[in-house]
């Protein structure tokens, strides 16, 4: 991670959509980066149900990443 860029949190869902997302961004040249709270407190041995995850990309790219996840998933962006 560049120290002079900083991340911008995209999109958050199920880890489904989230790897979705990683790929189309991909494909598009943007690096992206997820946070699993979910995992990490299972790992740690803290149960939980919620499966919801993080998604950033690097705030340059916050842009067109957002443009690419709400044409992906338009429901997920119905109360902004």
């Amino acid at each position: 991670m560049s120290t002079s860029e900083e991340y911008k949190r995209v999109y958050t869902g199920p880890e489904t959509n989230v790897q979705y997302l990683q790929e189309l961004f991909g494909e598009s040249n943007i690096h992206s980066r997820i946070r699993n709270d979910v995992e990490s407190a299972r790992l740690a041995g803290f149960g939980s149900t919620y499966g919801m995850v993080l998604l950033f990309v690097f705030e340059k790219d916050f842009d067109e990443a957002l443009k690419i996840a709400k044409s992906t998933f338009p429901n997920d962006f119905d109360n902004e």
